[in-house]
């Protein structure tokens, strides 16, 4: 069921990607192996720099369950969460995270990357957030190349 997750977030970044909306992030929240919400990147279509994929859906999820608290609740992401997004979703209360392509990935991509990784506020913030790394890797860093032809506008 993992594969089959992330491969809905790999699915949501290139749409992000070929939409224009944003960076090559997609991320999908999953409850009891059942799809709560899916989202990707809109920075750049919305003009907010906090719409990474992750902030996005667990707002989603969010307003489809009622409720701030997405206690039980599992993450996919094709990328390490920044800073930002891991804070969210520890506020969250998500369970677990996985994610494929790291930071340092999406730095090399060229986008602003703060130099703390998620194992970091992790371990940092106390957080009882799981990390799971590396989740179909290479298929996650497909959105970065098609990201890089089509000359996307980094941030």
């Amino acid at each position: 069921m993992q594969m089959k997750f992330m491969r809905l977030a790999v699915k949501e970044a290139l749409f992000g990607v070929i939409h224009e909306h944003g960076g090559p992030f997609g991320a999908v929240i999953v409850k009891k192996n059942k799809v709560i919400a899916r989202a990707h990147n809109t920075v750049l279509k919305d003009n907010d720099a906090t719409c990474h994929a992750e902030v996005n859906v667990v707002r989603k999820a969010s307003k489809k369950l009622k409720t701030f608290d997405l206690k039980g609740c599992e993450i996919y992401t094709t990328c390490e969460p920044c800073p930002m997004c891991f804070s969210a979703m520890h506020w969250a209360n998500i369970k677990r995270v996985y994610y494929g392509a790291t930071l340092a990935d999406a730095k090399k991509a060229g986008f602003n990357e703060l130099d703390i990784s998620a194992k970091e506020m992790k371990m940092y913030g106390k957080s009882k957030v799981e990390l799971k790394e590396k989740v179909l890797c290479e298929e996650c860093l497909i959105p970065f190349g098609v990201f890089k032809k089509r000359k996307g506008k980094k941030y």
